[in-house]
């Protein structure tokens, strides 16, 4: 499925014509071209790479997936790999979509490796922003980058609602450990799959940003450098997403210490309170004289022994916080 546009002068000229007319809109001065291909073989790729001169390591690179987050220079264009990021569900893992780029000084090639990148919503920001149109390529990558970047950035407030929720469960009374470990383990394996595609945005960004490259002009620099922003605080927050979670399971860790702590005190406790009457009662139990021996007197002298001592014991380990 192949999508494509061409502006002339900043204006939406036309949209919706064949591939094999690329190299025509670009013969006529003003014009920028975007190109989209969804899913396309090595193949597909080899008449637009013939029409704007693409280098065969870069048509390798669209078509092959899991390529990591990059910006490659070529002999008259560069070539750009990111992913879309999105959550289904509450709890779900993160859904990526690899998108490779193609950038000319007159053209913009997006290859998508499936439908899962929404591109209309990319479509929908140009035409919000018609007043950047005239910048030509910078306008329609910009535009691309900062639908990626938000998508990150999205995606990682998900997380951190995630990360939020697992510190108040950490503090519950009678927190489910096993819940506990499973949510931990999950959030982990998240938030690493999620630093892989969105690190290395900002320095992919800040090379679009070099002068040599000239997308990032006097008009488009300060939008470039918003989206640089915004991709630089998705990474920190990504790292510190990650420090949090380390400590919310130290922080589990020390509580279930300090409980089983707590929990061998009470023990400890009780059953000292206990050794008193069976102590007594041994006691009593010796088969020699003693006062009160055979008589009832005895029976409730022993009874009241080994309740005072019990209370005594009991509030002293009350006193001391051992109970």
């Amino acid at each position: 499925m192949t999508r494509t546009r061409a502006y002339r002068d900043g204006v939406l000229h036309k949209e919706g014509f064949p591939v094999t007319a690329v190299s025509d809109f670009l013969a006529e001065p003003g014009t920028a071209v975007w190109v989209d291909l969804c899913a396309p073989s090595e193949a597909d790729l080899a008449e637009l790479a013939d029409e704007l001169g693409l280098h065969r390591l870069a048509v390798e690179d669209a078509v092959q997936e899991h390529q990591r987050p990059k910006l490659d220079r070529y002999d008259g264009h560069a070539f750009l790999t990111a992913y879309a990021v999105r959550f289904g569900a509450p709890g779900d893992h993160p859904v990526t979509t690899e998108l490779a780029v193609f950038i000319t000084p007159r053209a913009l090639v997006t290859v998508r490796k499936d439908d899962g990148f929404d591109i209309e919503a990319v479509t929908r920001r140009w035409d919000q922003a018609p007043d950047l149109a005239g910048a030509g390529v910078p306008f329609l990558l910009h535009g691309l980058l900062d639908y990626v970047v938000d998508g990150h950035f999205e995606a990682v407030q998900v997380l951190d609602d995630e990360v939020e929720a697992l510190e108040d469960l950490v503090f519950d009374d009678r927190p489910d450990t096993a819940e506990l470990q499973r949510r931990s383990f999950r959030l982990r394996k998240n938030l690493t799959a999620l630093r892989r595609v969105v690190a290395p945005v900002p320095d992919v960004v800040a090379s679009l940003m070099r002068p040599d490259l000239k997308l990032a002009d006097g008009t488009t620099r300060p939008y470039f450098e918003d989206v640089h922003d915004h991709a630089r605080q998705a990474a920190e927050h990504t790292e510190a997403l990650r420090e949090r979670l380390t400590t919310v399971r130290e922080t589990q860790l020390n509580l279930q210490s300090d409980r089983l702590n707590l929990i061998m005190k009470k023990v400890t406790g009780w059953a000292a309170v206990i050794a008193v009457p069976t102590a007594v009662t041994g006691f009593y139990g010796q088969n020699v004289p003693y006062p009160g021996n055979g008589t009832t007197l005895g029976f409730w002298v022993s009874t009241v022994v080994m309740l005072v001592l019990s209370v005594g014991l009991y509030t002293l380990f009350k006193v001391k916080d051992w109970l």
